[in-house]
């Protein structure tokens, strides 16, 4: 008999779980959470997105302090090291914990500690850390276990001078120059973030540019900046072996090059958390990443089993996994309200950051889409001069003929931000999809949001007079 039952169990705590369990309970379900940290968050909240994001922004705002011309006339530049930094991430993780363990409480959503297994399609087995287990019945499920770093069988992750996008956040000291292998969006992060530190990095990318799926010129403007701030992009290359030594490593290439370091962060892809839970006793096999195949409703081929977040692969961001948790448990409850998470905006947190959402240029070439571009500079907008943040450019693409939004990329501080507007305005169906909206809109002054006034005027006016259909 099982010590407990719910109507939903779900397994994990991130924001695919957290989603899942807000959105169950306000239908009256009985809603069960397990994890295995004693805190709530999951990976998202303890290892990834909040705290470096946190290390990031605090990198940013020390580099900010040290080239403001205010303030080196008032004194001297200030560092602080790597550990330092992140004591402030730590309080961020410790106020998102707090907040979000009101959240449980205040919802009555009861929370198991341990590792969760599957005994059959309708139970589960928590091993607590006293070695003692727990049945949990469930109606439903859901899979929320995130994902983990990748780790080659060639590579000694056990060795102080080898670390992955988890492990690099208990670094104890600033290197003076670090190895990141992997020039995917963590490893460009932390690439923009150790540069901030002004620690040598050397960026080894297995591919032909950085991040190949953003806009061709967005990729450019990060290429160039990251080697502004003295990173060394190797293209194009992929590491043969790896040798440590006690106060270093060395990386040899295929190419025969041999590259040397104090550290090296592996940041080359990621597999989904689905080791271990007994997946093949309830008739589910992940895929050789460790992912779950999902519908459109998230249900994996177990119907009453659910999946969501990094467990099911794209897009594996902490904003997409939380509405797929809520609208996976809208399909369980029958409810009205329920889409499949698709068109999402996508962050990237380097510095400065990149977003985007919709097509790129690249894409609209090749569906022979007929399109304009409309283009502001930071460099021409006064609240990046208040702010000192000069670098950056919005990016809009719209229909020549209609006029209608198919794309925005944003380069420059607050990028993640800025994004929206313009996510915003290419949601609307028909007619209210058009960049005109930017241009009959009167913006505050001055804001960062001026920029899709400036972009718009920008757009239109690169149009032909005769097609022009808004002359400004």
């Amino acid at each position: 008999m099982a010590d407990f039952q719910y109507d939903l169990v779900i397994i994990g705590s991130g924001p695919a779980g957290e989603g899942a369990a807000m959105s169950a309970v306000k239908q009256g379900w009985s809603v069960a959470v397990v994890d295995e940290r004693m805190q709530v968050g999951g990976n998202c909240t303890h290892l990834g997105t909040i705290p470096s994001k946190a290390l990031r922004h605090s990198v940013r705002r020390m580099v900010q302090f040290n080239t403001m011309p205010m303030f080196r006339a008032v004194g001297e530049p200030r560092w602080f090291s790597f550990p330092e930094l992140m004591q402030a991430a730590d309080e961020v993780i410790r106020k998102q914990v707090d907040g979000r363990t009101r959240e449980y409480s205040r919802n009555r959503i009861r929370l198991h500690v341990g590792r969760a297994t599957f005994t059959d399609t309708h139970e589960i087995s928590v091993k607590k850390a006293d070695h003692t287990h727990e049945t949990i019945k469930g109606r439903f499920f859901l899979i929320a276990t995130g994902s983990s770093p990748y780790h080659p069988e060639d590579v000694d992750f056990s060795h102080p001078c080898i670390f992955d996008s988890d492990s690099i956040l208990k670094l104890n000291r600033t290197p003076r120059n670090i190895i990141i292998y992997g020039a995917g969006v963590i490893g460009c992060e932390y690439a923009s973030i150790f540069a901030g530190l002004e620690t040598r990095v050397e960026l080894v990318n297995t591919r032909a540019g950085l991040l190949s799926f953003l806009d061709g010129e967005i990729s450019d403007a990060l290429s160039y900046h990251l080697r502004d701030l003295n990173v060394n992009v190797r293209n194009n290359e992929e590491y043969a072996k790896i040798e440590t030594r006690n106060n270093g490593v060395t990386m040899e290439l295929k190419s025969g090059k041999r590259i040397h370091a104090e550290a090296l962060l592996w940041s080359n892809g990621r597999s989904g958390n689905t080791q271990g839970m007994g997946l093949e006793t309830i008739g589910l096999e992940s895929d050789s990443r460790g992912q779950l195949e999902v519908n459109e409703h998230y249900q994996t081929s177990v119907s009453h089993i659910y999946a969501a977040g990094d467990v099911v692969g794209w897009p594996a961001l902490a904003g997409a996994a939380y509405d797929q948790g809520r609208f996976a448990a809208a399909h369980m409850c029958g409810t009205a309200r329920e889409y499949h998470v698709e068109d999402v905006a996508t962050g990237i947190y380097t510095i400065p950051e990149i977003s985007y959402v919709g097509k790129t240029e690249a894409e609209l070439t090749e569906q022979q889409i007929p399109y304009e571009i409309g283009r502001a500079y930071f460099k021409n907008i006064a609240r990046a001069h208040i702010s000192g943040e000069e670098v950056g450019v919005l990016k809009v693409l719209f229909h020549q003929e209609t006029l209608e939004i198919l794309g925005v990329h944003c380069f420059g501080a607050e990028a993640a931000e800025i994004v929206h507007i313009g996510q915003a305005i290419m949601n609307q169906e028909g007619k209210a999809n058009t960049i005109e909206y930017f241009i009959r809109t009167t913006f505050n002054y001055p804001t960062m949001a001026e920029a899709y006034r400036i972009a718009a005027i920008n757009g239109i006016n690169r149009l032909c007079r005769e097609s022009r259909k808004l002359v400004v």
